[in-house]
């Protein structure tokens, strides 16, 4: 968030006829492709082993948003307290300082979703096995510390990595291994461009708070790199996701059908324009919102090609 200090006096309160707008940007729902992308893969890949068990994705695909949801306003609820946000801040986050939302009333909907997380966990343990519980524990608590307690993963340069590697690829592996009761070296190495992508919605989000983050004592990639370097680097990991693409389908792992996934190409480029020269975080706004639509694009086309392939 764009940071800067803030007050809890005369918090604006919710207008009615807008409230459900509140309560959806507190979802942050730009980020969600972070959870159902890589579930939907992770699902529609297995179905080259078979026939797939619908309500078991459901239940991977509901428990995976949920989760992701509650990171999101863990992220709203320590933002808050650590005076990162105010009315002025940039961003869809700021629910509490702008709309009026009780700090309680944010952490205990996102521990609500947590538990109803834990819940569809139980029934996906019980169709495969209680090994998920634990991994789906690990990916909670990942979810909880990522702005929560006292080191926060955001703070750190590590945030980008954390996010990719448990957003992309465990959630793919998961989904695949309730479907099928194996990992295979595909969902492996199809999962390496998807946490490529959900990385890069996190660095690019840095990329636009850079300053305030910097002023605020955090220590992002962004920061430690600069942002010059930051953009050349989210441009380098858009480059990877295809180039992993196209190797597997030169390598036989996937059918040419896959290069549906350069129809996104030009969404990946547009982020990365739109950061060069900027500086001001609401001049940065169009480069996050394009940075978060390349990962929907790329992923939903890769999903579609998958699908094709089978059939």
């Amino acid at each position: 968030m764009h940071t800067q200090s803030h007050t809890t006096q005369n918090m604006p309160s919710i207008k009615p006829d807008k409230s459900w707008k509140v309560w959806w940007m507190l979802l942050r729902p730009h980020t969600l492709s972070a959870a159902f992308i890589p579930v939907t893969i992770g699902t529609v890949l297995a179905l080259n082993e078979g026939s797939i068990h619908a309500a078991l994705f459901l239940a991977m695909l509901i428990a995976s948003i949920l989760i992701q949801a509650a990171t999101n306003m863990f992220n709203e609820y320590f933002d808050f307290k650590r005076g990162l946000d105010n009315e002025n801040s940039v961003g869809i986050g700021g629910a509490i300082v702008r709309n009026g939302v009780k700090p309680k009333t944010v952490l205990n909907l996102a521990f609500g979703f947590f538990g109803i997380a834990i819940l569809l966990g139980i029934y996906i343990c019980m169709e495969s096995t209680w090994w998920i519980a634990v991994i789906g524990l690990i990916c909670m608590a990942t979810g909880y510390f990522y702005t929560g307690g006292p080191v926060p993963i955001a703070y750190t340069p590590f945030g980008e990595l954390v996010a990719g590697f448990f957003m992309g690829m465990v959630i793919i592996l998961l989904a695949y291994y309730i479907q099928t009761g194996t990992i295979s070296a595909i969902s492996v190495i199809i999962s390496i461009p998807i946490a490529f992508l959900v990385g890069n919605i996190m660095l690019s989000n840095n990329i636009r708070d850079l300053d305030g983050d910097k002023e605020n004592g955090r220590k992002t990639l962004a920061i430690l790199i600069g942002r010059k370097k930051a953009i050349i680097f989210l441009a380098a990991t858009f480059a990877a996701s295809y180039a992993v693409i196209l190797a597997m389908i030169a390598f036989g792992y996937l059918s040419a059908w896959a290069l549906l996934v350069l129809i996104s190409t030009p969404k990946a480029y547009s982020a990365v324009k739109k950061f060069i020269g900027k500086s001001l975080p609401l001049e940065m706004m169009p480069a996050m919102k394009a940075t978060a639509q390349t990962n929907i694009q790329f992923g939903f086309l890769l999903a579609i090609g998958l699908f094709i392939s089978t059939i």
